[in-house]
């Protein structure tokens, strides 16, 4: 599939939740997260939030087409980028738990396809001018991903236990940290847009290579937090179909529209 624009984005995506759905696939996870995001960045625009509302529809779609391409190509042949590879191959792995499989999807598309997304919105010096409409993207992005976690004890009673050994403190879930990573993002959109497409490839190639080291050390940590996700996943709604419509409805409780920082 590919998008022209935002609201192709959001029908994408609402097909690839709808789906996932019906057939009980861990996909929907994440992607009922992500449709959420795409609808809080369509009302910023129709709200006049952003300094330049077409280019922040331009950077959705181009943001929401590498995601689509992911997909696809994982689909086709279980190809596309590494870290999406990462998140895509355990989807059937039943001891990962729902936290996991929405920070894998989290981290490819903020450490990978945010930066590349924002890059080609704006190449060359343009890039600066977009800074203050990226941060706001990306703390739209960050914003539903934490209430979408806060959300998850509705489904997973035990997720509480990563909070007591500290897996899950300031923004870090496991070895993934949302704040570090936002940051990162923009330093790196900066990054390729000044760069020829040779050196953005190289770019684009190291990205992607750390952004799959991170999905497996969120996949496969040690220490105490192993076992906990033993446990925590002991406990977890196994019914795929409910948990995609929960986590798919987190943005439209009020306890959600509070923020989360």
């Amino acid at each position: 599939m590919a998008a022209e624009n935002i609201d192709d984005v959001v029908d994408g995506l609402a097909g690839i939740v709808r789906e996932a759905g019906r057939a009980g696939d861990r996909v929907g996870y994440f992607a009922a997260l992500y449709r959420q995001v795409t609808v809080e960045v369509r009302t910023a625009i129709q709200a006049g939030q952003f300094d330049d509302g077409a280019r922040m529809d331009r950077f959705d779609t181009l943001f929401g087409n590498r995601y689509f391409d992911a997909y696809d190509a994982w689909r086709r042949d279980q190809g596309g980028p590494r870290c999406w590879r990462e998140a895509f191959g355990l989807l059937d792995d039943p001891d990962t738990i729902i936290v996991q499989h929405l920070i894998l999807g989290v981290n490819a598309h903020i450490n990978l396809d945010l930066a590349v997304a924002a890059a080609r919105t704006s190449p060359g010096d343009a890039i600066h001018a977009l800074r203050r409409d990226f941060l706001l993207i990306n703390d739209i992005l960050a914003r539903v991903a934490l209430a979408v976690q806060d959300s998850v004890g509705a489904v997973s009673p035990l997720m509480s236990l990563l909070d007591q050994i500290g897996a899950r403190t300031d923004e870090r879930i496991l070895d993934f940290s949302v704040r570090q990573s936002r940051k990162e993002a923009w330093y790196n959109a900066v990054l390729l847009a000044g760069q020829n497409e040779a050196e953005r490839e190289a770019t684009i190639e190291r990205l992607d290579i750390r952004a799959a080291v991170l999905a497996r050390l969120t996949t496969r940590p040690g220490g105490l937090v192993r076992p906990a996700l033993h446990l925590i996943r002991s406990t977890e709604s196994d019914d795929v179909p409910a948990v995609i419509t929960h986590l798919d409805n987190v943005m439209e409780r009020p306890s959600a529209r509070q923020g989360t920082g």
